[in-house]
């Protein structure tokens, strides 16, 4: 198996790579020109770093389709052809079979704030998302995995399954929604197997600043109040690992055209988690830092959680979810799949990544 990774500076991107390098299986990570999260992606001879923005797509997938005897001028076109000319060869342990390449396109521009209702914005990611498709054909990938959201759902309460009604109320969820079944529609016209994942919320080292459990990390490292709702919400977390793990089983054995839900399956109350990673910066802190300890040996956890964490400070938005699980029964049933990572555990591990970069 050879894998394409777009996108890939993210929690589940990283993960994807560490778990591919672990399994021994070469990847090609495209992220857009100018990133300044490149320098995080692991120097490792398995691992092939390239820029081209989500704009560049269509481009260079036809570059890779025209005549090869061509001069080929851009170092990114003789490396995509480079790829795409070891593509297709035959597994040197089963004679009969080719070697799988997989297309798992995470990028997607505009994923946070009001960014999420831009709609030129968001529609172009459709078409990016096609030009993403055309570019795993010109690379004779033969799967291709995208990257969906709970946003398509809209407002659900309880557990959510492939086929719970969709009906998104922002631009972000209607983009992602169209973009997973316009794909589809295209892998079928070109022979390649579609795999549809509805994420939920993922989480873990690398994650993205604007998401909660990164900003509740950073504030109590930093001794700062996060004001929070009452954290009632019952709500599904799955550790980023899980997540990659998840992908590559899909990869493995997903059926062409099906949709699946990304998440652990379980649900706990939001308060819970916040309270675990309050805990895990806590036993951080106290445990790395000399003048921390002497303040700490006299502040108890729950000192420290009713002096950092403002549980009630935030209201309830008016349509707030209230509970959202995933059903991950298809998942689990088409490929094995079992996230084995406690939050406990995963929250540990994030914890002591963010703030070791922090430091």
């Amino acid at each position: 198996m050879k894998v394409v990774i777009t996108g890939p500076t993210g929690a589940i991107g990283m993960a994807l790579i560490q778990k591919c390098i672990e399994r021994d299986i070469p990847v090609l990570a495209i992220c857009h020109r100018e990133s300044t999260r490149i320098r995080q992606l692991p120097k490792h001879p398995l691992v092939t770093v390239m820029q081209i923005d989500l704009s560049e797509y269509e481009a260079y997938a036809q570059m890779c389709e025209a005549d090869a005897t061509k001069d080929e001028k851009d170092k990114n076109e003789k490396l995509l052809r480079a790829w795409s000319s070891q593509n297709g060869r035959i597994e040197p342990e089963n004679p009969t079979q080719k070697e799988n390449t997989i297309f798992i396109h995470l990028a997607w521009n505009g994923t946070t704030g009001a960014a999420r209702n831009d709609t030129a914005l968001q529609l172009k990611n459709i078409q990016h998302t096609l030009d993403a498709v055309r570019l795993a054909k010109a690379l004779s990938c033969d799967t291709f995995i995208g990257a969906g959201s709970q946003a398509e759902y809209g407002r659900v309460e309880g557990n959510i399954t492939p086929q719970t009604p969709t009906f998104p109320q922002m631009g972000y969820g209607i983009a992602k929604l169209c973009a997973g079944q316009m794909s589809r529609l295209l892998c079928s016209q070109l022979g390649i197997r579609h795999i549809w994942t509805r994420i939920l919320s993922v989480y873990g080292p690398y994650d993205g600043q604007q998401a909660m459990l990164p900003t509740l990390i950073s504030k109590l490292a930093k001794g700062e109040k996060m004001p929070l709702t009452k954290g009632e919400q019952i709500w599904d977390y799955l550790y980023s690992v899980d997540a990659a793990d998840a992908i590559l089983a899909l990869a493995k054995n997903g059926k062409d055209g099906r949709v699946y839900c990304l998440g652990s399956g379980v649900g706990k109350p939001l308060r819970s988690y916040v309270e675990e990673c309050a805990k895990a910066v806590w036993e951080y802190r106290t445990k790395n830092d000399r003048d921390q300890r002497e303040r700490e040996a006299s502040e108890s956890f729950e000192e420290f959680v009713q002096s950092y964490i403002g549980f009630g400070e935030i209201a309830y938005h008016p349509q707030q979810t209230m509970h959202l699980c995933a059903d991950i029964t298809a998942l689990r049933e088409d490929t094995g799949y079992v996230p084995d990572t406690e939050f406990t555990k995963g929250i540990r591990e994030t914890v002591e990544a963010n703030l070791q970069k922090e430091e």
